[in-house]
């Protein structure tokens, strides 16, 4: 079997049929774009919400301090459990697997003053591994507190981006838009770094700036409004020797159930609890929920798949349609081919290659479109709070093979049973066939 043969006869179907195969493809191309649109779609929102879910930190735990409500060993309920600094090194000896261990102090209303400007803002005392265990990620020119700023008590600060811009900018962008990025950022942030601002009074160094992130979820506020100083300066200056909370990240993230069970044995044998009692301590396992939020987008995106399917499904049926009605047109050319000697196999994937050569024509130039209007989009400059949040339909390989896949499967189906009844043609039959 030549492919020429096979082509000159697809040229010649075309002209015959022009109009009906011109309209088949433009219905393949249009369930093409359908499909691909949407599940551009889905995987830019996939991408966009695993972004702005990541955004309070990766693979952590956020412990905070409860209440008894179980007696154990001889002592009673309602006992309040209280953190000291001292249990963040206690509870990184004591449980191997936690990679990240660091405590945490809040203060809320705290007097900032830069020049004559005075702001009532939140204060929190921290580590300097929350930059990689809760994304604190300085812009340039700057940079987070280090493990000397702890060691000596410096009086530095880490300024969320939009605090820094409500101190250093004489026209500070809109607040409540959390998902863009204010175009005074990098200025800001290099403006700030290296000023001195006063903190109740008491004069802190500004030693950098938190670039701009996505942030979906939190546990005391928007990182990008709080002022963050070493935990040692907290403690120091407020006199504060309760942890709010703690926040913990093991090696392995597949194994949080099993160091959260641990976090509650070890802190339990010190503060003397039930290692049972859930409301002795609360965790938030955020690990889990960004899981959770991985399989809730999963399911958008294959409903959405389902419908582009059916859609390219209904496209199908016309290029089946098509082929039934060329096999009636080409029965007594069907019979001479078989009288002279032509095997049934030749029959069947002549007009199976056919279908599948009408299916990817549409399919591809439906490809195209969508992969050019997705880019398009992309490109566009568009200032939108819902785009920020949503993202931008996004083509990704996995997305082209998936469609491959189903134009493939679809061509064989559309092409597979009128093939099959042009192989069964009887030659006597069809050289009497008018």
């Amino acid at each position: 079997m030549q492919w020429s043969t096979i082509y000159n006869v697809f040229v010649r179907d075309f002209r015959k049929q022009k109009k009906r195969i011109t309209l088949t493809i433009i219905a393949l191309c249009w369930g093409t774009i359908s499909i691909m649109l949407l599940l551009g779609f889905g995987e830019g929102l996939h991408r966009q919400l695993s972004v702005n879910g990541k955004g309070m930190g990766e693979g952590i735990s956020v412990l905070w301090p409860g209440q008894t409500s179980l007696p154990w060993k001889g002592l009673g309920k309602g006992r309040p459990i209280r953190f000291v600094p001292e249990d963040v090194d206690y509870l990184k000896n004591k449980i191997p697997e936690l990679k990240e261990v660091g405590g945490e102090y809040h203060r809320w209303g705290v007097s900032i003053k830069y020049g004559d400007k005075v702001v009532s803002e939140h204060i929190n005392g921290l580590s300097p591994n929350y930059q990689d265990m809760r994304n604190h990620i300085p812009a340039a020119g700057g940079r987070m507190i280090n493990d000397l700023d702890m060691q000596y008590k410096r009086r530095v600060v880490f300024l969320g981006n939009k605090l820094a811009e409500r101190l250093f900018s004489d026209t500070p962008a809109d607040n409540d838009n959390w998902f863009q990025e204010s175009p005074l950022s990098k200025e800001v942030a290099q403006k700030a770094v290296g000023k001195e601002i006063l903190i109740n009074g008491m004069p802190f160094t500004v030693v950098g700036v938190q670039i701009h992130k996505m942030q979906m979820n939190s546990y005391s506020g928007m990182d990008a409004d709080k002022a963050s100083i070493p935990a040692t300066t907290f403690e120091a200056v407020f006199g504060d020797p309760w942890l709010d909370n703690i926040i913990y990240m093991p090696n392995d993230v597949r194994r949080m159930k099993e160091v959260e069970r641990k976090v509650f044995e070890v802190l339990g044998q010190k503060y003397k609890f039930d290692p049972k009692d859930q409301r002795a301590l609360g965790i938030w396992d955020v690990a889990a929920n960004q899981k959770e939020m991985d399989n809730m987008l999963f399911g958008i995106k294959l409903f959405l798949g389902i419908i582009g399917g059916l859609t390219l499904l209904i496209a199908a049926v016309g290029v089946a349609n098509i082929m039934y009605v060329s096999i009636k047109e080409r029965t007594r050319e069907i019979g001479i081919k078989m009288a002279v000697g032509a095997r049934r196999g030749y029959i069947l994937t002549q007009f199976l290659l056919e279908a599948i050569l009408i299916t990817f024509a549409g399919g591809f130039l439906g490809m195209f479109i969508s992969i050019a209007l997705t880019e398009g989009f992309k490109r566009v400059n568009i200032q939108s709070e819902v785009l920020a949040f949503m993202g931008r339909p996004t083509i990704s390989i996995e997305i082209g093979l998936v469609v491959v896949a189903i134009l493939g499967v679809m061509g064989i189906m559309a092409g597979l049973f009128p093939a099959m009844k042009a192989a069964s043609v009887s030659p006597v039959e069809s050289l009497r066939y008018e």
